[in-house]
């Protein structure tokens, strides 16, 4: 849905990938944002206090939340690239 606000992390946090570091709220329900990533927040979205709802409208660009300096960039061969998350989303297993 609509979302209507964002708690961002702190910049200076560290959070192990699949840790709990950010929550977006919609008119209906609050959900957290997991690392994907085992890292530093080097830098927040400040700008998604005042606009939300850029994430639903430019999420890969202007949307975005944080940014992590990696601690351990071979994590990243462990992520999905954006046809594999497509699929697992049209799977019956996720």
């Amino acid at each position: 849905g609509d979302l209507v606000f964002v708690e961002l992390p702190e910049v200076g946090a560290e959070f192990g990938a699949g840790a709990e570091c950010a929550v977006v709220e919609s008119v209906k329900a609050a959900s957290d944002v997991y690392s994907p990533l085992t890292g530093e927040v080097i830098e927040a979205n400040e700008t998604l206090a005042d606009a939300p709802e850029t994430i639903n409208q430019d999420a890969y660009e202007e949307g975005w939340i944080f940014r992590v300096r990696l601690a351990h960039p071979s994590e990243l061969d462990e992520l999905m690239d954006a046809d594999s998350y497509a699929e697992h989303c049209e799977s019956e297993d996720h």
